[in-house]
């Protein structure tokens, strides 16, 4: 059986090699490349995913999981040769469905789709995309019949990202988180306001990265085996274990973006520099979904970066970098404007407690996109009269509405927001875990200290990679399954806190 198992191992690094290839691209692609590159770097991105997936799929690693099916049965569950075989064939059995021909043909598009999302949307030019997004609509729709027997056309998308996560339950979990919201929503409304026109002073974006920097590094970000950089859209990217990169964006007069986003995008990279390194080059390599990532990219921006002890001790650092700029501030009216709830257009810079609206939003619009409720055509108003339905507001432009987010644009339509509010979900069931084991935690960010946490979440998370998927990760961390309740409790209690509810 090893000698099947190492060539099994062999075949894989190859594959992983391929898209680790194509990460360095797409990490260029988005960072510094020049724009007339842009029809090449598509035809090569799109060679790199399709010669990956005939690797991937090829009837030879079929035949080696079958071979190793017994020996991988007989071994401890959670053992990294048993998870290989198991996570492996699962994987396996998803991406014989798809043609090579699929993949080649949306992976062109989708490249040459970003590139011209990314010049049409600061010019507010949705009619260049809508045909493009339509035939990503097309695409999409087609993918769902490459897996026959689904409940929702939606399924193999939501599952695409998070394995085992279905429409019927993302519609059940969401549907009872936003009357929370909402119902918190409409109270803080009732509240006088939250000052925070100081956040809105002359902050360098060169001196945001540079603190959010150094921020990145105390929670444990290692920058030998990393970078970060400026983009359109922020991401983190794994080259490999010894390379995962961050990205982030900021504005000179607005504090929060680049300090957040960089904050954001650091949960996600400490996730992957986590995994152990023994699972580099394999299925296993990566966070397990883009629910349990999402918890770690909203936790260590949210839970720990908007928190008042954090700030307790950083407020005196973060003054330094802006010299004279706060001194008029206190730390409790600065705790209170980094965590002012006010309804808004763009989702990146929402508040806690109207973010998941945002994201329930689009959920709900990709959804009736692919269940032929609701047309590309219609989509930009469909998308202003549920902002307003929701948040009580309307986007003045395309820009700043159905244009603002990357993903319809680079992705297939369905699946590619539930990640974000699971998370959220996640994110406050796994923190509780972590303070029941661990309740000094809360006086360890006070002093800037944060090993224990991450230490935690590397051993109980991080390290494990894709070895569990989202059901079995939360059943080991907290004995039961996913739960808005953790979420709505933290909410009630931060927010009704800041606003005297």
């Amino acid at each position: 059986m090893q000698e099947k198992l190492d060539e099994l191992k062999h075949r894989l690094r190859e594959v992983y090699d391929l898209h680790g290839a194509a990460a360095v691209l797409n990490w260029d692609q988005s960072t510094y490349m020049p724009k007339r590159s842009a029809p090449i770097r598509a035809r090569r991105l799109a060679y790199l995913q399709t010669l990956a997936q005939e690797k991937f799929t090829d009837p030879a690693i079929g035949k080696l999981l079958d071979d190793l099916q017994a020996y991988g049965e007989s071994l401890p569950y959670e053992s990294d040769d048993a998870s290989l075989i198991r996570v492996t064939r699962r994987e396996y059995e998803k991406q014989i469905k798809v043609p090579t021909t699929f993949t080649a043909e949306f992976g062109e598009h989708a490249a040459n789709s970003f590139s011209i999302w990314a010049a049409a949307r600061p010019e507010n030019d949705f009619a260049t995309v809508q045909p493009l997004l339509e035939k990503t609509l097309d695409y999409s729709r087609q993918y769902s019949e490459f897996f026959p027997g689904y409940d929702h056309i939606a399924d193999p998308h939501i599952d695409r990202g998070n394995h085992g996560i279905t429409t019927a339950l993302v519609r059940e979990l969401f549907g009872a988180l936003r009357d929370e919201l909402i119902k918190l929503l409409n109270a803080i409304k009732t509240q006088e306001q939250v000052e925070d026109s100081f956040l809105y002073r002359h902050f360098p974006k060169a001196q945001q990265y540079a603190f959010a920097r150094e921020v990145a590094q105390q929670f444990g970000y290692d920058f030998e085996r990393g970078r970060l950089d400026e983009t359109h859209h922020p991401f983190e990217t794994r080259l490999n274990w010894g390379d995962v990169r961050i990205t982030t964006r900021g504005d000179d007069h607005h504090l929060g973006d680049g300090v957040f986003a960089t904050m954001h995008e650091t949960g996600h990279g400490l996730y992957e520099q986590g995994t152990h390194p023994d699972l580099d080059s394999s299925p296993l390599q990566s966070g397990t979904s883009s629910a349990v990532h999402e918890s770690q990219s909203r936790l260590w921006e949210n839970r720990i970066g908007r928190s008042r002890g954090f700030w307790e001790h950083y407020y005196p650092v973060l003054k330094d970098y802006f010299p004279g700029v706060l001194d008029d501030v206190s730390v409790d009216a600065f705790y209170r404007a980094i965590n002012k709830v006010e309804p808004s257009l763009i989702r990146v810079k929402a508040d806690e407690v109207t973010y998941n609206l945002h994201i329930m939003i689009r959920s709900e619009l990709s959804i009736e996109l692919l269940e032929g409720d609701l047309s590309i055509k219609e989509l930009p108003d469909a998308w202003n009269a549920r902002y307003e339905r929701y948040l009580g507001v309307t986007p003045p432009d395309y820009s700043d509405g159905v244009m603002q987010d990357v993903h319809w644009y680079a992705m297939l339509i369905g699946g590619t927001f539930e990640g974000y509010t699971l998370g959220n979900i996640l994110g406050a069931q796994y923190y509780e875990a972590v303070l029941a084991a661990h309740p000094e935690i809360t006086d360890e960010i006070t002093r800037g200290q944060f090993g224990t946490l991450h230490n935690w979440l590397k051993t109980n998370i991080y390290q494990h990679g894709s070895k569990f998927d989202t059901a079995e990760l939360t059943e080991r961390l907290t004995g039961g399954g996913i739960s808005i309740e953790p979420l709505v409790r933290y909410l009630h209690t931060k927010f009704g806190d800041i606003y005297q509810l």
